[in-house]
């Protein structure tokens, strides 16, 4: 039986990585949680981690080389999805030695406790489509080898992230493939992000929690959007359809559209009418990454993924979900 380790798997994106795996596969799952992260994304597995049927929780932390070195013995993975990070880009201008140190040293010391103890999985390594930053419009769409020109700390430490798993890959002979995700979201994705802060004041302003305005930042940012569940899939894909070490690839959706016109498709799923919008200058940040639009030709032929699920059915699951959220009586920021 095939055994997989997923870091960050209370995320978004692990834990529907997590359900994708359990799905569509028999492997068994492990889980790296720290002992202070929120369960919420990953409550509804509760039974299954409690009977120990195919998924167990193992506590380590990315930037601890001990806790990794017993977990990777203990569960010695077929597959490694390094998933774990500080993601947030405007968290990253206020806390950046934290994002650099998580980011780079972490993925450095996943990959070196796998590498100390002689083991052999196929390691993902996910950077981001941060990593190219602001690139003109005239180099779009961004295919893998554009010059990197990243716009955040948090872009910057997923730079060195995207050349430590590749490093490893190359110096080592390890297995070890990196993505360049581009926008992805759906139910779970965090509240700091735009989409979903989006989702969570209209699920709070039809609960009448907050006055019918959305607050915003740059709107004229241009994105490629997929869903998670489509991108779990490419994930799966990426290790199990032939994969080649020190590989990198870009993944994302087909639908492109400006985060205004994101912003003006959700509020039109509302069931209040008239909602304004007002910008915010606490959620602009100092410089943006503003033309987000990949070329996956590489990874598409690859592995023969594509996008499946529609840009309308994300932002409605997404919005739901929050609707689910505030509906059942907790208490969310309004940021």
């Amino acid at each position: 039986m095939k055994r997989a380790v997923i870091t960050g798997i209370t995320g978004m994106v692990g834990s529907h990585l997590a359900d994708y795996l359990l799905e569509n596969t028999d492997w068994e799952v492990y889980g790296l949680v720290r002992w202070n992260d929120k369960m919420d994304n990953i409550e509804h597995l509760m039974p299954l981690i409690n009977n120990k049927e195919r998924i167990h929780l193992l506590n380590a932390d990315i930037n601890d080389l001990a806790s990794l070195l017993t977990c990777f013995k203990e569960s010695n993975p077929d597959y490694v999805f390094h998933l774990a990070a500080q993601s947030y880009p405007k968290t990253s201008f206020t806390a950046p030695l934290e994002t650099l140190e998580t980011n780079i040293l972490g993925t450095a010391k996943v990959l070196e406790a796998i590498r100390v103890l002689k083991q052999d999985p196929v390691v993902h390594v996910c950077a981001s489509s941060e990593v190219f930053g602001r690139v003109p419009k005239e180099f779009l769409p961004i295919h893998e080898d554009i010059t990197f020109h990243p716009a955040s700390p948090y872009a910057i430490s997923k730079v060195g992230t995207d050349l430590v798993g590749r490093f490893y890959g190359e110096a080592y002979g390890m297995t070890v493939i990196t993505t360049r995700m581009f926008t992805h979201t759906g139910p779970r994705r965090g509240d700091v992000f735009a989409e979903s802060t989006f989702a969570k004041q209209i699920a709070m302003i039809e609960k009448g929690l907050q006055e019918p305005v959305v607050k915003v930042g740059n709107l004229e940012s241009l994105r490629t959007w997929s869903d998670v569940r489509d991108a779990v899939r490419a994930y799966y894909l990426l290790v199990t359809q032939d994969p080649k070490a020190g590989e990198y690839y870009n993944i994302g959706g087909s639908f492109t559209c400006t985060i205004r016109e994101m912003l003006d498709h959700l509020i039109s799923l509302s069931t209040v009418k008239d909602i304004k919008v007002e910008t915010d200058p606490e959620r602009l940040r100092p410089i943006d990454a503003d033309l987000q639009v990949p070329d996956t030709t590489k990874f598409k032929s690859h592995t023969g993924w594509e996008p499946e699920i529609s840009f309308e059915r994300t932002m409605l699951d997404l919005l739901n979900y929050w609707r689910e959220q505030v509906n059942s009586g907790q208490r969310f920021l309004s940021r």
